[in-house]
């Protein structure tokens, strides 16, 4: 009988099944009510039940556009994946899509990032409601562009270690429990008299401000303490001692004449980046003139590889050439007690530097990282003293604000039972202090703590409170990095967990019923835009004003005067000086868990996932931590497959003590080392992730320069370098260079002179039609897209590389297949060293190598680089040849040119046999060795499915076995095409300008892409440049991609 109920029950079922598509069709008196949702903005959560249950509130909802969607716009088997892939159904995209979205044309938000370490003005690029990549927003100033860590945040938002939830214990709550706990506990910390502390990173943000100072009125003992991972409290006490602005000195480079940087690396992260934009403009040769740049440092860095004149000095040594500077600018205002001096050529470099100082005049700037108030003063009365051009007190830096004091002072009230409750956002204290157990001590004696972060990281498991928080792709904000330069920052996304913003739980426990939005909105409207729109400043996310807040003013004498200077050599005999910086992949860590920033190949060292100990080849030798040169007969330096290997060495201070590997690295001044923070990160990151040593831990009293002892081992690391030609071997043909005085006083001919072949014993240029192997072609009609990358402007940050990664799906391969050079970059940055003292020494040796012992010897000490090398990067992608040598080896046509000077790929043909890499002499073709999306091999952001949402739906993902390159961006100039076929109408002037997604990224302006037969075009001009010319011009390949020759404002070559 029961058997008989079922199967009748089965037949009924099958018979009469019903499916609905959405909830419009399940339930059709809600089709008008949807129909009017369409159109609204959003501003308010989507009270859920409500929503759906009463037509009413359907109605008046103000849900949004993109809320609304994301209900109606799920199929049924969108609906069976909730379960289990929620935060990636939340973004499936819609079926009534908005009006404003096509499907397959991108949409554009101007938004603003401000994580505490990196700040930026930038454009997101969304498809179909995913952001997809990080774009410049040309409104904002070019200090706050994006830099390679901005480009690869994108990356952050989609990654499926963030916290989905709050948590208590390390137990999941919900944020109804989460928000009347701690409100109560508050109430009663506040009634205990115990002090409250926020503890957050620097948000230069004035409606947070705003909201801090409401929070504080609410509550009893409310403190606010400021703390930024890499300290600049030296700098910012001296700032704001003679201007009374907590505030960092700003500088425009484009109105120098003679730059002196006393070890700041202004081209990397000093005082928050952003200076390479105006560096560039003022390094490019224009009416014969451009700026001279000196750098005196003890780590090699981006600043010191792009200076004419490098100087290796210890930090005691940096501090005597300021000193001299300061003496003759100034005067003898200070006194001066040392045991040490200048060698005679460093006295003799800082003699003719005063020279040229007292020659430029206004023209000349003065900076330095330093970090001691008194010599950061020293350099603020210089730059008055010059009336320096570049010197802009009137536009005070906002983005760093911590105090060390501070810190060290929270640390002891925290071990004392002082704090009641520590509320963190923006900050990871037990990562990036030195002295983290102390305060992890404090931490478990403080009644309360709450910490605000979008992973399980090392301070969020020892906090009581987790607030799982937003991405910055999903909050509001305001900012004001620059005094006057306001910007906003808006969603442009839902939330794809269930997180919070810092600023949504301090409106709560102020008892504010106000949304962050509002909020901002209101502030605004109030306090800085005046008559001006509110929906204006939000579509451009820039808001220019002045502003009272951040303006400098003179208001106290300096405090050194009359101080009396003592600089000693503390270093004794074994031990060393460590210099800790921030690496330009990885910053301060807070991308740890970000594979594009792992496989980021470092500017200098060309190494992928790993920090380490960098060591001139001088003291290696003398340490034992040098590796001799592997031969057929032994591997050492190197293994077989060319990986290269280096020793391990403990360092220590203190009683601290960490194991590092040594890179030995040419520049590098005798008797320091090097060591890269960011890395060492074991909580909150994948076991991928974990990779290198953390270098806070010798962070000690926040000095970047600590006196260490350092021990060898024999035990060997690994590296993984996709770059082990150091040197250019007087190879004079590949970077073009030459002095300011021959550019300006010597035919073209001279320092760009042309490939030539004969042909009919007359020396013909290998650029004419007559001396072609092919047909030319007429290319003067239609589109012809160039790319030009300018030398001088090209600093090596990097920025490019990270967004090529963005624009076209590029996979992450890991360590051990990029120490096998299986490498998958599109676009690299070759980085070289020379040989001699300079490139011209280099380029004599070769020329004059005479005989078969000479060559042997010559050549042979060539390929070192030398301990005080010049520095020169290129940026090398596929060349995109006019006579392509792929094209003509490919067996089955998968390689071919197009009409506009793009070099095409049909993965979809391509058998792999690889001919098309051996012929190409650039060296700019990638295999896929494996699948690298959808393979537990390569665990990363390709291998799930919330990774997989970065992907850019324009370029196809390529498959196993096939080769891929750079393609121009094809899917970009494609777009501006059908674009305007579709508004029937011609390409516009400049449509086509910096398409491509190299140039698009390159703040400093040394890449720009277009179309050479647009009359008057940039790329037209810059191609007819005399300092244009091709890479490896004399193998007659015709590239697409042109480069302008290097000038240096050296003297004597030199």
């Amino acid at each position: 009988m029961v058997n008989a109920i079922i199967n009748y029950i089965k037949l009924y079922m099958s018979n009469n099944k019903k499916y609905w598509k959405n909830l419009a069709e399940l339930n059709s008196a809600n089709n008008d009510v949807f129909d009017e949702l369409q159109n609204k903005e959003f501003v308010q959560e989507i009270p859920v039940d409500e929503f759906l249950s009463d037509k009413d509130n359907l109605a008046n909802s103000s849900t949004s556009r993109r809320d609304f969607l994301k209900y109606i716009g799920f199929s049924t088997a969108a609906a069976t994946l909730a379960a289990c892939e929620g935060p990636v159904v939340k973004s499936i995209p819609y079926v009534v899509q908005p009006k404003e979205i096509i499907p397959g044309v991108a949409n554009y938000y101007a938004t603003t990032i401000g994580n505490g370490y990196d700040f930026a003005n930038i454009l997101i690029k969304s498809r179909e409601g995913r952001p997809i990549k990080v774009e410049k927003n040309k409104l904002a100033p070019d200090s706050k562009s994006a830099n390679g860590r901005v480009h690869a945040s994108i990356l952050d938002l989609y990654d499926n270690a963030r916290l989905a939830q709050p948590t208590k214990d390390n137990m999941r709550i919900s944020w109804f429990g989460f928000e009347y706990e701690t409100k109560s506990e508050l109430e009663k910390i506040s009634a205990s008299n115990k002090e409250i502390v926020l503890l957050t990173q620097t948000f230069a943000s004035p409606s947070t401000k705003s909201l801090i100072e409401e929070f504080k009125s609410i509550y009893k003992n409310v403190k606010h303490i400021t703390y930024d991972s890499f300290s600049e409290s030296a700098a910012l006490n001296a700032y704001q001692s003679r201007y009374g602005v907590r505030g960092l000195s700003n500088y425009d480079f484009s109105k120098s004449k003679v730059i002196i940087s006393i070890g700041a690396d202004f081209l990397g992260d000093w005082q928050g980046g952003g200076f390479d934009c105006s560096y560039a403009k003022s390094r490019i040769p224009d009416n014969g003139t451009m700026s001279r740049h000196i750098q005196f440092e003890s780590n090699m860095t981006l600043s010191g590889a792009n200076a004419d004149i490098r100087v290796p000095l210890k930090l005691s040594e940096q501090k005597l050439v300021l000193i001299e500077i300061y003496k003759s600018i100034v005067g003898n205002k200070i006194q001066l007690k040392s045991d040490i001096s200048l060698n005679k050529k460093t006295k003799k470099i800082v003699d003719e530097l005063i020279r040229e100082i007292k020659s430029a005049a206004e023209g000349s700037v003065i900076i330095s990282g330093i970090k001691d108030e008194h010599y950061q003063s020293l350099v603020l009365e210089i730059n008055e003293k010059l009336n320096s051009y570049s010197f802009k007190p009137s536009n005070t830096i906002l983005t760093r604000s911590s105090d060390d004091q501070n810190i060290s002072r929270l640390i002891s009230r925290m071990n004392n039972g002082d704090v009641g409750a520590l509320i963190m956002s923006g900050v990871n204290p037990i990562y990036s202090l030195p002295d983290s157990k102390k305060f992890s001590e404090g931490l478990s004696k403080v009644e309360m703590s709450i910490c605000f972060s979008m992973k399980n990281d090392e301070t969020a498991l020892a906090s009581k409170y987790v607030a799982a928080a937003n991405h910055f792709l999903e909050s509001w904000g305001d900012f004001e990095l620059v005094s006057g330069e306001f910007s906003l920052a808006q969603p442009v996304i839902r939330t794809l967990f269930d997180t919070r913003q810092f600023q949504d739980l301090l409106l709560i426990w102020s008892g504010n019923k106000t949304s962050i939005h509002d909020y901002i909105k209101n502030y605004w409207k109030a306090n800085i835009l005046g008559l001006d729109s509110w929906n204006k400043a939000l579509h451009d996310g820039i808001y220019y004003k002045t502003s009272s807040s951040g303006l400098a003013k003179r208001t106290k004498n300096f405090k050194h005067y009359g101080k009396t200077f003592i600089i000693n050599d503390n270093n004794s005999a074994n031990s060393f000086e460590l210099n800790i910086y921030p690496k330009t992949g990885m910053g301060d860590g807070k991308h740890a868990n970000n594979p594009w920033l792992q496989e980021f190949p470092d500017p200098l060292t060309r190494a992928t996932w790993d920090n380490y100990l960098t060591i001139s080849e001088f003291d290696a030798k003398e340490m034992g931590l040098y590796l001799e040169p592997s031969t057929f007969f032994n591997q050492s330096s190197h293994d077989a497959n060319g990986g290269l290997n280096g020793k391990y060495a403990i360092i220590k201070l203190g009683d601290k003590e960490i194991k590092a590997p040594v890179l030995i690295q040419p520049g590098q001044a005798r008797g320091t080392l090097g060591l890269a923070i960011g890395y060492g990160r074991y909580q909150g990151v994948k076991p991928e992730m974990m990779v290198g040593v953390n270098a806070f831990t010798l962070y000690n009293d926040f000095n970047p320069v600590q006196s260490v002892e350092i021990i060898p081992t024999n035990e060997i690391h690994e590296f993984a370098l996709i770059q082990l030609q150091n040197t250019l071997m007087g190879r004079g043909d590949i970077i073009k260079e030459t002095t300011l005085k021959e550019f300006n006083t010597k035919k073209v001919e001279v320092w760009n002179s042309q490939a030539v072949v004969s042909l009919n014993h007359i020396e013909t240029p290998v650029s004419s039609p007559d001396v072609d192997l092919w047909q030319e072609f007429d290319r003067s009609i239609g589109h012809h897209f160039n790319l030009s990358i300018d030398l001088n402007a090209c600093t090596g940050c990097g920025a490019c590389v990270i967004a090529c990664h963005a624009e076209n799906n590029v996979p992450v391969v890991g360590k051990t297949e990029i120490r096998k050079s299986r490498d998958m970059h599109w676009l690299r940055i070759d980085r070289y060293y020379s040989s001699e003292d300079s490139f011209y020494d280099d380029d004599m040796k070769k020329d004059n190598i005479n005989g078969l012992g000479s060559s042997l010897s010559s050549f042979g000490e060539l390929e070192n680089p030398s301990e005080n090398p010049q520095v020169a990067f290129q940026p090398i992608m596929c060349q995109h040849c006019n006579h392509a040598p792929c094209e003509t080896v490919c067996p089955v046509a998968a390689t071919s040119h197009g009409r506009q000077g793009q070099n095409h790929m049909a993965y979809n043909r391509c058998v792999g046999t690889r001919y098309c890499a051996n012929n190409c002499p650039y060296k700019v073709r990638r295999f896929n060795w494996f699948l690298y999306n959808g393979n537990d091999e390569f665990d990363y952001h390709m291998n799930n499915d919330l990774g997989r949402m970065v992907i850019n739906p324009d370029v196809t993902v390529r498959s196993r076995g096939v080769m891929e390159k750079c393609s121009f961006c094809i899917q970009n100039t494609q777009a501006v095409i059908l674009k305007a076929k579709n508004e029937g109408r011609p390409v516009a002037a400049g449509e086509f300008n910096d398409t491509c997604a190299c140039a698009s990224a390159c703040s400093s302006g040394a890449m720009r892409f277009g179309d050479i037969n647009e009359e008057g075009s940039k790329i037209a001009e810059l191609k007819k440049n005399k300092r244009a010319y091709h890479l490896l011009d004399a193998v007659g390949t015709k590239p697409n991609v042109v480069y302008q020759v290097k000038v240096r404002n050296t003297k004597n070559n030199v």
